[in-house]
């Protein structure tokens, strides 16, 4: 047999080139804030919704990209974006949802509000009309959060009773007159909880509290009662308590809003946001046919207000956004048998909600935010892969491979970022495809954040399977920069002995195996000026088993005499190496207190201006070697590169 001539091949590859097809087109759908009709083109751009419908029709036979183009301005939500399979990028391609170019779109959960007059010369009071029903917790007043009208008690001035506070002050007889007192707010600053208890009434100087918030918030750790810190006290949200500048108060009643400006604020100009939706976007579909292949791009995502607290469950804060609910067997004399524990506490540990976020993804891969903004936002901002409990889809956990990166979070109400849920299937899911894997954050600016609720950090991991959450840069925080793990060792293989001991295996099996929690790792990140309020924390925190993970090339900075390095109970298995800590407390310490699987920890090449540490060689399996302390800011070369290195790398922030 003959081969082909060199001729007969190039005649037959130029045939195979001229009859290839061409490469599909990407489709652009185009929308703006005031787009109408179906077309979705440059000249007659559609709605969100109708581009939605739109990406849906076209998404099962995509051969290339479906990117839909969002024009300057602010698009105003009336319901959250819900997105699910019938969303997703299919065929090897994406669905992108992105920035037009020079453009600065807005997703808003809020309406602007207009009309102000000055309704109380002497107190500088000005008012709106915002509608009959109207009902906020928070109010966003040029790009910042207002405060609810609030006044700072003394809690020396209330005795604590079973079903809420009594007063003899006579400074405090006027509450027994204050009208709406069932919208009147107690708020306990604490240790590491922040903790809202909402008024059933006054008289009598005796204060009757809403149930079941009162007897979840009173008892515990960290009470409202006995706090373990007892930071700031206020009665919150009545108009009798709005007498500060940037303080607000809305009737709902009567629909009127009213404010006090900052000085140099202009209520004819104040860019004013009365939030609507309680979240804005909301992407996951089930572990059967999840939502996957989709791309956010240059977009902000703002005003949103939870409204949670403000019912009869209160916010009974128990660590990071997590909080308890619901009714429990509480002790009749809680007062005195349960304000450190109690075995009635630990049947409801298990059963922690998380505070819904107001970007949510759950059920879910693939899933891409870049360039963006979450800002404004009244509670945690983006909840990847949380306790179905966080989900207005209801279903939870189940995220893998989803990015944050080269963003904003900034100004909101809680916390950054939270990945992973705390209850059972988080750390030993029913289905494998529960579980939460391979997330990054990277390259954020994180800062101001737990403007209301402060026992929050930027970025929360709790049962996760790899995480990368590598230079950021996270400033302006009230309680720790970053945290690492859950759970207190309590979920871990063998479990714990202590808890045993408080009766928590009573309500929740003593597991035998690991829990979901490895491989996740902190990385490059700058983290300056944290621990600005509370108390217990540090730069960086970590809680139970973390088989390989690594916190290493991290630059701590001022934590208001805090920790740098804390592992908190049942830290085990952690890298920490090539760390700068400058201007912190001790700058590695270990919380062994009920914490006897600890350690196993590698600490090694780290560099800080303070020497303190708790932290042993040989001690419970740790290597500990090569630490150094430094004084008179003489940092080494290595020290230098990490210093250089850590945060947003160039060109990448937003």
């Amino acid at each position: 047999m003959f081969a082909p001539s060199l001729l007969a091949v190039l005649a037959l590859s130029a045939t195979a080139v001229l009859t290839a097809p061409a490469p599909a087109a990407t489709t652009t759908l185009y929308v703006s804030p005031s787009g109408t009709g179906t077309a979705c083109s440059t000249a007659q751009p559609c709605s969100l919704s109708t581009a939605q419908t739109s990406v849906r029709a076209r998404s099962t036979t995509m051969q290339d990209d479906i990117v839909v183009e969002l024009a300057d301005g602010v698009y105003r939500l009336t319901a959250p974006l819900r997105m699910t399979a019938a969303d997703s990028g299919n065929n090897g391609h994406r669905v992108v949802w992105r920035a037009a170019p020079s453009a600065h779109p807005a997703l808003s959960g809020a309406r602007p509000v207009t009309g102000w007059t000055l309704a109380d010369a002497g107190k500088n009071i000005w008012r709106a009309d915002v509608g009959a029903g109207s009902d906020t917790r928070q109010l966003y007043v040029d790009g910042a959060i207002a405060t609810r009208a609030r006044t700072q008690v003394n809690r020396s001035s209330f005795t604590f009773t079973s079903t809420g506070m009594t007063f003899s002050d006579p400074a405090l007889g006027y509450l027994d007159n204050l009208p709406g007192q069932n919208r009147i707010e107690v708020e306990s600053v604490n240790s590491f909880t922040d903790r809202y208890s909402p008024v059933q009434g006054i008289r009598g100087n005796t204060i009757t509290m809403r149930q079941p918030a009162w007897n979840n918030n009173t008892f515990g750790y960290d009470t409202l009662t006995a706090p373990h810190r007892a930071g700031p006290f206020y009665l919150a949200n009545a108009y009798a308590f709005l007498d500060s500048p940037g303080e607000w108060y809305v009737d709902p009643g009567t629909g009127t809003l009213s404010y006090i400006p900052l000085p140099g604020q202009d209520m004819r100009t104040a860019r004013v946001e009365l939030p609507g939706l309680q979240s804005l976007v909301n992407i996951g579909g089930t572990l059967d046919a999840p939502a996957h292949d989709i791309t956010f791009s240059g977009i902000t995502f703002t005003g949103t207000s939870w409204l949670g607290p403000s019912g009869d469950q209160g916010y009974a804060d128990q660590q990071t956004g997590a909080y308890l609910a619901g009714d429990w067997n509480w002790p009749a004399d809680r007062l005195t048998s349960c304000q450190n524990g109690c075995r009635q506490f630990e049947a409801a540990r298990p059963h922690w909600r998380q505070m819904p976020a107001a970007v949510q993804v759950s059920a879910a891969r693939g899933i891409t935010f870049g360039d963006s903004a979450f800002v404004n936002l009244g509670q945690t901002a983006i909840g990847i892969g949380n306790d179905a409990n966080a989900h207005t889809s209801g279903v939870g956990l189940g995220a893998s491979d989803i990015t944050v990166t080269r963003s904003e979070i900034a100004r909101n109400s809680a916390g950054g970022i939270v990945v992973g849920g705390v209850r059972a299937d988080a750390h030993h899911p029913g289905d494998r495809r529960m579980t939460n894997r391979n997330i990054t954050v990277s390259d954020n600016r994180i800062h101001d954040l737990g403007l209301e609720y402060r026992g929050v950090v930027s970025v929360l991991t709790t049962y996760v399977t790899t995480t990368d959450v590598s230079h950021n840069e996270v400033y302006n925080m009230p309680y720790s920069g970053m945290s690492i793990g859950y759970g207190w060792g309590s979920n871990d293989a063998g479990g714990s002995d202590h808890y045993a001991g408080r009766g928590l295996y009573d309500h929740q099996p003593r597991y035998t195996t690991p829990t979901t929690a490895s491989g996740n790792r902190l990385v490059g990140n700058h983290i300056h000026d944290v621990m600005r309020q509370m108390n217990d924390g540090g730069c960086i925190y970590t809680l139970g088993w973390n088989p390989n993970a690594v916190i290493s090339d991290n630059h701590c900075q001022r934590t208001n005499g805090y920790f740098g390095l804390y592992f908190d109970e049942g830290s085990r298995y952690y890298t920490a190496t090539r760390n700068v800590l400058s201007a912190t407390g001790t700058w590695a310490t270990a919380n062994y207190w009920g914490g006897e699987n600890m350690g196993a920890w590698t600490v090694t090449d780290n560099w800080s201006t303070n020497g303190s540490t708790n932290i042993t060689n040989g001690d419970r399996g740790n290597v500990v070697r090569g630490n150094v302390t430094v004084t008179g800011g003489n940092w080494p070369a290595g020290a230098q590169t990490v210093i250089a290195n850590a945060g947003p790398r160039k060109g990448s922030s937003r």
